[in-house]
């Protein structure tokens, strides 16, 4: 199990590299979900998402021999635009494969920074090509079963939990589950008493699904929030999550892209859907919790492109 300990050395090795994002009230949240709401905003982090701590952290942490191979990883947006990003002013080769339903403009960002792209039809194709270019000699850059990129995520719940008022409940999106993982580690190291509670959309349910089998098992994906499509969980995150966190809540696209609308209008960012997936799943905690609750939100990415989001509206007849 990764410890705080961990947490707190990976705080000091990628300080410098990354940005420590705001912790901010939300008037606007507040005022449309009825409670307390504090937001912390790591679509404004280096490379728009949180995946520039993890990636900067495994970076830092390689060997001489490690660095000259290359690196290589897979993703569908986010972690693929941080390993580049950080890899290039790191001054380390790397790879970065994708599946064709990636957003196009995450292809092409990984592309500017340098990075070699290989596209593969499918997220599990994706994953075996990277298998193979492991094995060919390149180091990988695991996006969640790793357990420096967890401590390197967890990293943002060390910040939230340093600049966050009293909350009772902390909200954040599930992929992999590595952002899950590290922020419960920090989170109920420094807050014990907060309830976590992870998020996933309805076709990219690989954590849920796991808690219901007891332990990591294989899922189809067919959500349009690709930065949180993973073919499974690994038993890493999955053993963090059974233990740390309170439960993972599925939402639909629909709501997922309704909430990325959402977070523009009243908290005025430009949020991705896989934060936005915190919004209907924030109403269906309050449900449960009742009165008194404090909402915290890791506003986990906003690499979405307008077009992206204002097709999705399109297509859920939301605009």
């Amino acid at each position: 199990m990764i410890g705080i300990t961990d947490i707190e050395t990976a705080a000091e090795q990628i300080a410098g590299h990354v940005v420590r994002t705001p912790t901010v009230p939300s008037p606007g949240l507040s005022s449309l979900l009825g409670v307390p709401v504090t937001a912390k905003l790591e679509l404004l982090q280096r490379t728009g998402s949180f995946k520039a701590r993890g990636a900067t952290a495994k970076l830092l942490s390689l060997s001489g021999a490690e660095r000259a191979a290359g690196v290589v990883a897979v993703s569908g947006g986010n972690h693929g635009i941080a390993l580049a990003v950080m890899a290039a002013a790191l001054d380390v080769k790397a790879t970065v494969v994708m599946p064709r339903s990636a957003p196009a403009r995450s292809v092409e960002i990984v592309r500017e920074a340098g990075a070699s792209v290989q596209l593969t039809d499918d997220m599990d194709g994706a994953f075996s090509l990277v298998a193979r270019l492991r094995d060919e000699g390149l180091t990988l850059v695991h996006p969640f079963d790793d357990p420096v990129v967890i401590a390197g995520q967890g990293t943002v719940g060390l910040e939230f939990a340093q600049d966050a008022d009293d909350l009772t409940d902390v909200l954040v999106s599930v992929g992999g589950g590595g952002l899950l993982a590290g922020v419960a580690a920090a989170l109920r190291a420094r807050r014990p008493g907060l309830r976590i509670w992870g998020v996933e959309t309805e076709g990219a349910e690989a954590m849920s699904r796991a808690l219901a089998a007891g332990g990591p098992v294989p899922v189809p994906l067919s959500s349009i929030v690709s930065t949180l499509s993973a073919p499974s969980v690994s038993p890493l995150t999955y053993d963090h999550v059974s233990a740390l966190v309170t439960e993972v809540l599925v939402v639909p696209d629909r709501e997922a892209v309704r909430g990325s609308l959402e977070l523009a209008d009243h908290a005025k960012v430009w949020a991705e859907p896989a934060a936005g997936c915190l919004l209907p799943a924030a109403r269906q905690v309050l449900e449960r919790v009742g009165e008194g609750a404090r909402l915290g939100l890791v506003v986990c990415g906003g690499n979405a492109t307008t077009g992206d989001v204002l097709a999705w509206s399109e297509r859920f007849g939301l605009r």
